[in-house]
């Protein structure tokens, strides 16, 4: 009998499904820029939400890629990657203009609750076709191009998501704080028509066939097997230990910069799309790095810096001059820009490069499992802390005593957020 596998696809129909990825990220990071991250935040926000639920709901993205576990068995059961995929985004997309109606809804704690369930449906169905998308390429694209794909995916794909961005920061600033808000659904009916493209497009993509199942499988088995091999599992504890650190924060940033230093959406807008474009700008050098040196290389450089920018948010809030301060945030969400499209481009090589081929479905499973837990925990951690730091304050004064009289010549303090993004 024939292996469906050793019947390769040609240069022409991988060509072909490179193009149909590029479209597909383009309109997904559309559908990003649109209704998740700062949006999602502003629209929990604009509910009333407090720190315990945004940070709730900065960990549903996280927690719900859990569900990649049983995903695995459904991959190797079904071993139809491109049906599951498909399917499940476009299940998952139907919770967006859900979305999109419920500032008409009087009662803010019930838009609110139905925000979350909403959003809870779209990301578990997106962490299932996450499971058979990873594997579907992982066996698609070659593995000595893997690293220039995903610098050019995302080039590509953050190239559209800086326009999303800039359209969504003009539209929150017409948001208002009361009563039904067409901005919201506008912004969440934009997002469900480019998730139409994007499934469209996705579809398009071919398959690199899996071989029949020969064995029963086990979930525990599965997922025990990359724990097994010593170089993934080294790469999964640095990948566990660094989500929790990033995601412990990052959720944040949008609350601090709206509440603790009182800017207003269109700047906080401004810095993700600044972030972007540094991104941007350097995705084609770690591509180079990563192919040419190794991954480990790219991430040795890029996420010490990321973890230094975070540190560095501290400063912010000893900055008095506001014109100072918004080019000090400017300039640190470039740096931030520059370092995440290092880590994130090399760390999403590493897993994939880590995976044997043909069976990389349940290494990159365990590694997108194990992350998840780790920076699930950590928003809604982060969220039952913001509460405890707000009533907290650490004061620094140095005086000098001069015939004149007592003057003070440096003065430094700690409030609110500045004990989290240290901690």
């Amino acid at each position: 009998m024939r292996n469906p596998e050793a019947a390769a696809l040609s240069e022409r129909d991988l060509d072909r499904g490179v193009k149909h990825l590029m479209w597909d990220a383009a309109f997904a990071t559309a559908v990003g820029a649109l209704n998740s991250g700062v949006v999602l935040v502003a629209y929990a926000l604009y509910f009333d939400a407090s720190n315990k639920v945004v940070g709730f709901i900065a960990a549903i993205p996280l927690l719900t890629q859990l569900l990649q576990a049983p995903a695995v068995l459904l991959v190797e059961r079904l071993r139809r990657r491109r049906l599951i995929c498909v399917a499940s985004l476009f299940v998952a997309r139907l919770a967006l203009p859900i979305m999109a109606v419920l500032s008409w809804i009087p009662d803010k704690g019930l838009a609110l609750g139905l925000l979350i369930l909403a959003e809870t449906i779209h990301c578990s169905f997106n962490a299932v076709a996450a499971c058979s998308w990873n594997s579907w390429v992982r066996d698609l694209v070659p593995e000595d191009r893997l690293g220039r794909f995903f610098a050019h995916r995302t080039i590509w794909a953050t190239a559209i998501g800086l326009a999303g961005t800039i359209l969504a920061g003009l539209a929150l600033e017409r948001a208002g704080d009361g009563g039904p808000s067409p901005v919201f659904f506008a912004l969440y009916a934009g997002g469900f028509l480019a998730s139409l493209f994007s499934t469209w497009h996705l579809a398009q993509v071919p398959e690199q066939l899996m071989a029949p199942l020969e064995v029963r499988l086990n979930l525990r088995k599965l997922l025990r097997q990359p724990l097994r091999d010593r170089n993934f599992r080294r790469f999964i504890m640095f990948l566990a230990s660094w989500q929790f650190a990033v995601n412990f924060a990052t959720p944040f940033f949008t609350v601090y910069f709206l509440q603790q230093l009182g800017f207003g959406m269109a700047f906080v807008m401004t810095l993700t799309v600044v972030s972007q474009a540094a991104n941007i700008g350097v995705l084609r050098a770690w591509g180079r790095v990563s192919d040419r040196f190794s991954n480990k290389t790219a991430l040795g450089a890029a996420a010490p810096v990321f973890i230094a920018c975070i540190a560095a948010m501290v400063v912010a809030s000893q900055i008095e001059s506001r014109a100072t301060l918004s080019a000090y945030l400017i300039a640190l969400h470039i740096v931030f820009g520059a370092s995440a499209a290092g880590v994130g481009l090399a760390s999403s090589a590493l897993a994939m490069k880590l995976a044997p081929r043909g069976a990389a479905t349940p290494y990159v499973a365990a590694s997108a499992f194990l992350g998840a837990m780790a920076a699930g925990v950590a928003p809604v951690i982060g969220g039952l802390w913001a509460d405890f730091f707000a009533a907290r304050e650490l004061g620094l004064n140095v005086h000098w005593r001069d015939p004149a009289g007592l003057r003070t010549v440096f003065a430094f303090s700690l409030t609110n957020w500045d004990f989290y993004f240290l901690a």
